[in-house]
């Protein structure tokens, strides 16, 4: 937990509590049975992209299927029931590491725990895929094999029901 890197303002939360992957493995490792790790991701990135094979997954958005022309991207929208859900599992003192692609979304993950109460709740500011690659030279120019998750810990494609999000019909 170095507290002098500079954290980009979408990664930075109102609890201002930053890990990077590496961190919060190894500190997951020291006391696994008082961390958890959180991953906001929607299903199918926790599914085909792989995950920590720890990591809750309870989506902060889904996919809509559309596509945003002005962003470039799919339109997301909120889950109604993310918080609900997190308190279905988590108290409002455990230490919960909060997980996404690239740290954005978790920041916003952990902005809203910390509105319902949670207090002991870390951005993993590196996310599961990492940081950009920016060296147009670079075969990897404009991909995510920056340090995150994925590139500095253990993880799996392998779902475990018990821990990945279903909806209830």
């Amino acid at each position: 937990m170095n507290k002098s890197r500079k954290i980009p303002e979408a990664k930075q939360t109102t609890l201002g509590k930053y890990v990077t992957s590496s961190e919060a493995y190894d500190m997951w490792k020291a006391d696994p049975d008082k961390t958890s790790v959180l991953d906001v991701r929607t299903p199918e990135e926790y599914i085909f992209v792989g995950h920590a094979a720890m990591a809750r997954n309870i989506p902060l958005v889904f996919i809509k299927y559309q596509w945003n022309t002005e962003k470039n991207i799919p339109v997301m929208v909120p889950n109604p029931d993310f918080i609900g859900e997190a308190q279905k599992v988590f108290k409002p003192k455990d230490k919960i590491f909060v997980t996404c692609r690239s740290g954005d979304r978790s920041a916003m993950a952990v902005n809203a725990l910390a509105k319902a109460g949670f207090k002991n709740v870390y951005n993993i500011t590196d996310g599961f895929e990492g940081d950009l690659v920016k060296d147009p030279a670079n075969v990897f120019n404009g991909k995510r094999m920056i340090n995150g998750w994925k590139n500095s810990a253990p993880w799996t494609y392998d779902a475990n029901p018990g821990l990945l999000w279903i909806a209830n019909n």
